[in-house]
């Protein structure tokens, strides 16, 4: 297990590369016409919401980056790009239990269940970008540096 000084530079250019994945993700999102209409069910302003999502996208990034290089023995699959989609799975159930469950089933929306349904397929795209980002960022970072599973500086 890495020192946890050595975690933080490489983890923030994780965070940062999977961060922009889930922007970019929910940008191209956001230009359809189905998330119009969720961005008008739920009253979402337009550029709050891309803010939200640069916000957003860096914390799980930075999450998920950080698993990767502190954890790695504990994670049971070998390849970076499983690895960090495996915990960017983890971290979709997370977000969907905390955020997506309570924000659509404690409301006045008038289809709770279509509402909860779009906002989890937009996390998925959004969460798996963020995901390959970070699993293709994490690859080169070890490959540069010629070692597998420790930290990168």
């Amino acid at each position: 297990m890495p020192p946890r000084r050595a975690v933080w530079k490489p983890a923030s250019k994780l965070a940062i590369a999977g961060g922009l994945a889930f922007w970019i993700a929910n940008f191209a999102i956001s230009l359809t016409p189905i998330a119009a209409e969720y961005r008008d069910a739920l009253a979402i302003a337009y550029v709050p919401m891309l803010v939200q999502a640069a916000a957003g996208g860096l914390v799980i990034g930075f999450c998920v980056g950080y698993c990767m290089l502190r954890f790695p023995p504990r994670i049971p699959l070998v390849a970076p790009m499983s690895r960090s989609l495996a915990l960017s799975l983890v971290a979709l159930i997370v977000v969907t239990l905390v955020i997506e469950v309570p924000a659509k089933f404690n409301s006045t929306l008038s289809d709770p269940w279509r509402y909860f349904a779009i906002g989890s397929l937009f996390n998925a795209v959004r969460i798996l970008a963020l995901g390959v980002a970070i699993g293709l960022v994490y690859d080169t970072l070890t490959r540069s540096r010629g070692s597998k599973g420790a930290a990168v500086a």
